[in-house]
C-alpha cells in the first residue's frame, strides 16, 4: 500500500504522524526544479479555485509556494525521522529522461518485483501546463469545498464517482490560459533559489546545473 501526496513533504505534522504510525515506511522524494514546481503548484491551486490571486500576489500571500521548495531543509528532516536507508531521493528529470530506470530504482527501493513499462504508462495524466483558470471561480471553489466536506465524512465514493463521470471538467478549467512567466521573474526566482540548490547538490553529491 502506498500513497502519493506532495503536500506531505513540507508538513512537519504529516511527517511526525507517519513516523509514529508507520515507522518502517519507505519514503520517496522526487524533487523538481523549484521554480517550475512553484509555478505548477500555483496553477493547480488557481485552477481548482483554492486561490484567485495573480502569480505575483500568490508569492506574497501563500507561504506554501515558497516554503515547500526548501528541499534541503525538509529532506534533512525526513532523513532524521526515518533514517538514510528509508528515504530515497530522485529528480523529476530522472523520470522524464529514462522512465524505466527511474521505476526500476523505485521498485527496488520498496522491495517489489520489477516490471516493464508499457507505452500507455508513459502518457501524461495531469499536467499543470494544460490547466487554465476556472471558468467561474465561485462555482469551482464551491465544488472543491463540497468535495472536501464529503471526504471528511468518509464519502470518498461520491467524489470518485463524480470523477469517473467526468464531472470534474464542469468545475476545473474552462477559463483563460495562464500567462507565461516573464524572463525577469523566472531569473529572479532562480537567483533566489541558488543557495538552496547549492545545499542540495552537496547533500545528494549530484550536479544540479540543469536547474540553474
Amino acid at each position: 500500500i502506498g500513497e502519493v501526496a506532495p503536500t506531505y513533504f513540507a508538513s512537519n505534522e504529516a511527517r511526525e504522524r507517519i513516523v509514529r504510525l508507520i515507522p518502517n515506511a519507505r519514503i520517496i522524494c522526487t524533487l523538481r526544479n523549484p521554480v517550475d514546481r512553484i509555478l505548477s503548484l500555483y496553477r493547480l491551486k488557481r485552477a481548482y479555485g483554492l486561490i484567485r490571486w495573480t502569480f505575483e500576489e500568490a508569492l506574497k500571500r501563500d507561504p506554501e509556494l515558497m516554503e515547500s521548495s526548501q528541499y534541503s531543509v525538509y529532506l534533512t528532516a525526513w532523513k532524521s525521522a526515518f533514517g538514510e536507508t528509508q528515504v530515497m531521493v530522485a529528480l523529476h528529470e530522472d523520470a522524464r529522461i529514462d522512465a524505466q530506470s527511474y521505476i526500476d530504482r523505485l521498485v527496488d527501493f520498496i522491495g517489489i518485483p520489477r516490471f516493464q513499462l508499457l507505452p500507455r504508462h508513459l502518457q501524461p495524466v495531469l499536467s499543470s501546463q494544460e490547466m487554465t483558470e476556472p471558468r467561474y471561480y465561485y462555482w469551482t471553489r464551491g465544488a472543491n469545498l463540497l468535495a472536501e466536506w464529503s471526504k471528511a465524512r468518509n464519502l470518498d465514493a461520491i467524489v470518485a464517482l463524480a470523477k469517473r463521470m467526468g464531472m470534474i471538467k464542469l468545475f476545473v478549467g474552462g477559463g483563460a490560459r495562464f500567462p507565461r512567466l516573464s524572463c525577469c521573474e523566472k531569473a529572479r526566482l532562480q537567483k533566489l533559489f541558488t543557495p538552496e540548490i547549492d545545499k542540495l547538490e552537496a547533500m545528494l553529491n549530484r550536479d544540479l546545473s540543469i536547474w540553474r
